[in-house]
């Protein structure tokens, strides 16, 4: 089963800020708690009659497995021969930037160099369409990404534009990086939403003033070109921006795969340790995708430090384990 990160976090019931303990409130009850959906799912799969399921949860990121998108997602596999699995470590990273530490190809656990992550040109560089379908943005919304240059957002028109186009968001301390954003053929593509053409989560073509097409959707997501979609356009859109990646989908089949083989070999006899507690898996998936902007300039794969951090970066963390008791 595949789903969004956010229910890896997700509480069954939710606690309004003042009233929380950082407030002055109470402690969270277990049901407030972060994760506690997911610790009932676990738990109801565990309980079931004559068919407990072991489960493993994986909180993964297509772009380290080279799909052209960064793509966090959670991975639920389960069984009933209380067999663990694991995701393998990511095979994509960074790319080099000669010689500069902060743009050097990521390693795995075992120190292997990464290949680079694939960027928006490797899915659509090659793509030629003579009338390509595209819920496309509004006349005032072209407007402003008209003035965008490649790879930026609403940080490159002028401070009065900004306010105008933006209101009250134009206020807000974080949640702003897709406003009037322009792609960049140099990095990988951000998540594909169910609509390209919002303002706030805008997927502008690098070179064009347009949003992405729903062949390029495809592309990103890597469907093959000879696949159809089906119903209105924002149906269509809707269907691939909410499919599991194809790579993911890969990942997860040979996963399957491989247990079952295993599995095979041991005439499907289930293994006899304690089942223990519901696992989830964070392997390395938050891939942080802001750029850092001076003066109208847009800087990509530069110093972290130099620039206040705001690059694309993997997390320290590659591999961590928790346990839903």
């Amino acid at each position: 089963m595949e789903n969004v990160r956010g229910l890896l976090s997700a509480a069954l019931h939710h606690r309004p800020i003042a009233d929380r303990p950082d407030k002055g409130g109470m402690p969270l009850d277990r049901d407030e708690e972060p994760g506690s959906v997911a610790r009932l799912f676990a738990d109801d799969l565990r309980r079931v009659p004559d068919a407990r399921y072991h489960m493993d949860c994986f909180e993964v990121n297509a772009v380290n497995y080279g799909a052209p998108q960064i793509r966090e997602r959670a991975i639920f596999i389960g069984n009933r021969y209380n067999a663990r699995v694991d995701f393998p470590d990511p095979t994509h990273g960074m790319k080099e930037n000669d010689g500069d530490t902060a743009g050097r190809l990521f390693e795995c656990a075992e120190d292997v160099p990464l290949k680079p992550w694939a960027t928006l040109r490797d899915a659509i560089g090659d793509l030629r369409e003579d009338h390509p379908l595209v819920l496309d943005f509004s006349p005032r919304k072209k407007k402003y990404l008209s003035m965008i240059p490649q790879g930026s957002n609403w940080r490159s028109l002028p401070i009065g534009m900004q306010q105008e186009s933006m209101g009250r968001a134009w206020y807000a301390k974080g949640g702003r990086s897709g406003w009037w954003r322009r792609l960049t053929f140099d990095l990988p593509c951000p998540t594909l939403v169910t609509m390209p053409n919002h303002a706030s989560t805008s997927l502008c073509h690098p070179v064009e003033t347009r949003a992405l097409s729903i062949r390029e959707y495809a592309r990103i997501q890597e469907f093959s070109d000879n696949w159809i979609f089906a119903g209105t356009l924002a149906e269509q859109y809707a269907q691939v921006g909410n499919a599991v990646p194809i790579r993911l989908g890969q990942m997860a089949g040979h996963i399957i795969a491989d247990a079952l083989d295993s599995l095979k070999q041991r005439r499907w006899l289930a293994y006899e340790h304690e089942p223990g507690a519901f696992r989830t898996v964070y392997v390395q998936s938050h891939v942080r995708t802001r750029q850092w902007f001076k003066k109208g300039e847009i800087f990509v794969w530069e110093d972290g430090e130099e620039n206040d951090g705001a690059m694309y970066v993997a997390p320290k963390t590659k591999r961590r384990v928790n346990m839903l008791q």
